[in-house]
């Protein structure tokens, strides 16, 4: 039987058989971690979990921890065993508010004051509560107990409170079992992808290396293409939008701020923000829009529509005929150029992109045919690593939404009548 199967004959039983619900506080001993600042982490020690790891690095569970304090610091702190559950109680975000994560770690760890250690009795499996934490029904019941504004807070004392659904243990280990196998199977395309982005990465590094920056040489097996190689400008093939667009003409798809271009060449998103009058700066098909505001962040985006953006953004037009639109942008999504960008840019917290400067980058302009061979061959990898149709990012896409699917169907146990 696949895993499918098993987890629809496991709903159709949940879906029937009675369910006890109880507060987390009765099935568990809830307790809050000790304060901690920045200080009081070292570089090595007793493992502590620093809160914010939760949802930043770590999935469901783990073994290791990847913050330290001293073993005198830690002697006064309260003690994460193996088995235990630690829960985010503090977040900007309420979102990361009820974060959970299993500690596997063989070695007593530590955590602060921003977050609660949930110790399992013997009627709950941890990793099954974790699970539950990611559910609406969680979610919910949290926000009812979420108190302040900027920054958020559920006690201990309220996260007992909520109700959660125990059924049997055997059940409980059975929907664990299967919710492992979904995630492992998004954890293998995720691994799968960025192996395939530094692969990207390696041959967009190959293939434009020219000028052999890179040493060793690397180019030495193109050679023949090296002596057809001019060397330009970007303002003498290129130049900066000078048409504009009203903002009725703009919505969430094709306005572009810095806000929804993604760092590190990942395109764009929707916009969370559309103008609502005046005009914009119009972009149009492969024009290359670029986050002029830190840009380390590398925010790089090829127009595949019209339409607009804002001064915050550079927009890039190819004007000449033998420089392929698709070709300049992957010399421009080069590290080499964003480190020419910082070199130039001016402000210390917020530097911005010289504009002058910029057009001044030395762009290597090889025949068109061997333009479009490189194009060819980094546009493989684009739609593998970026397509939201057909890439690795809409396998994913798929993979999590059909665990979102069976983990919610997994874990709605009726209320008792």
């Amino acid at each position: 039987m696949d895993m499918q199967s098993k987890a629809k004959k496991l709903i159709k039983m949940i879906q029937t058989a009675p369910v006890e619900w109880k507060p987390l506080g009765e099935v568990g001993l809830l307790v809050r971690g000790n304060g901690l600042q920045k200080k009081d982490f070292t570089e090595s020690g007793v493992p502590a979990i620093h809160y914010g790891q939760i949802y930043t690095y770590y999935g469901n569970q783990t073994d290791k921890t990847l913050s330290f304090v001293s073993p005198e610091l830690a002697e006064k702190l309260k003690k994460v065993d193996k088995g235990d559950v630690v829960i985010t109680n503090t977040s900007e975000n309420i979102e990361d508010v009820g974060k959970a994560l299993l500690y596997l770690g063989e070695e007593q760890a530590v955590t602060g004051g921003h977050a609660t250690i949930f110790k399992p009795s013997k009627e709950i499996v941890g990793k099954f509560f974790v699970y539950f934490t990611q559910t609406e029904i969680f979610d919910k019941a949290k926000r009812k107990f979420a108190k302040g504004t900027k920054v958020i807070d559920v006690s201990a004392t309220d996260m007992a409170k909520i109700q959660i659904p125990i059924p049997p243990l055997e059940t409980q280990k059975k929907i664990v079992k299967i919710l492992d196998k979904f995630t492992e199977l998004e954890a293998t395309l995720e691994a799968e992808l960025a192996l395939r982005k530094r692969q990207y990465r390696y041959y967009r590094d190959f293939l434009l290396d020219f000028d052999n920056q890179i040493g060793g040489g690397i180019a030495d097996g193109y050679q023949c293409r090296l002596k057809d190689v001019v060397w330009k400008t970007l303002g003498e093939v290129a130049e900066y939008s000078k048409n504009r667009i009203c903002s009725d003409k703009l919505n969430e798809h094709n306005y572009v701020g810095v806000d929804n271009l993604l760092q590190n060449r990942e395109g764009k998103k929707l916009s969370g923000y559309v103008p609502s009058e005046g005009k914009m700066t119009e972009y149009i098909v492969n024009d290359i829009l670029i986050g002029n505001i830190r840009p380390y962040l590398k925010k790089i985006w090829q127009a595949d529509c019209t339409g607009g953006t804002n001064g915050d953004v550079l927009v890039i037009r190819v004007t000449d005929e033998k420089v392929n639109p698709k070709y300049l942008y992957q010399v421009l999504a080069d590290d080499k150029f964003f480190a020419f960008n910082m070199k130039h840019a001016k402000g210390a917290k917020m530097p911005r992109g010289s504009k002058t400067a910029i057009m001044q980058y030395k762009i290597p302009i090889p025949p068109l045919s061997e333009q479009e061979k490189i194009v060819a061959i980094l546009d493989k990898f684009d739609t593998l690593t970026h397509s939201i149709s057909e890439g690795l990012p809409y396998e994913i896409a798929l993979r999590r939404k059909q665990y979102e699917y069976y983990r919610g169907q997994l874990l709605s146990f009726p209320k008792a009548a």
